[in-house]
């Protein structure tokens, strides 16, 4: 199977991105929907995937300081194919909007895992969502597709 990955305009594709996003995070991870859907989310770079037949199985934005977020993937479409090319085009996007470093809210238990792909701890841990986190960021040139899966 193949998927197409498109950035998108918040107005423009603010329904489907919020359909993704609503099933996996305020649904499936039971994060508040006033939580999930910020202020953020006017000024971020938005990312939508589809699959061949167009429809939207996976979305992800990039904040303007290089802070990955909200990636969702649908949970039938959850493989390494789907996140790697996702996180890919973010990064690639990252890049050419001039960042050197990308960023994560990394939950606390997933911490080694991205400190052995490259990650350093930015700060102290914060709550987000009600869920201790911490802010791990990594060079563009360093930047690996393997630790990640689901990242709010």
């Amino acid at each position: 199977m193949g998927y197409h990955i498109n950035k998108v305009e918040w107005e423009l594709g603010k329904e489907l991105l919020q359909q993704i996003r609503e099933r996996v995070f305020v649904c499936e991870l039971h994060i508040p929907k006033h939580i999930e859907f910020d202020n953020l989310d006017q000024c971020a770079h938005h990312i939508l995937v589809t699959d061949d037949s167009q429809v939207a199985i996976a979305t992800g934005r990039l904040c303007s300081d290089g802070l990955i977020g909200r990636i969702a993937v649908l949970p039938e479409h959850r493989n390494r194919s789907v996140y790697r090319s996702l996180l890919t085009y973010i990064v690639n996007l990252a890049q050419q909007q001039g960042c050197e470093c990308v960023s994560i809210n990394c939950i606390l238990n997933e911490v080694e895992r991205f400190k052995r792909n490259g990650f350093e701890q930015q700060g102290h841990v914060f709550m987000e969502a009600g869920i201790p986190r911490l802010r791990m960021q990594c060079p563009i040139n360093r930047f690996n597709t393997k630790p990640f899966t689901l990242v709010h």
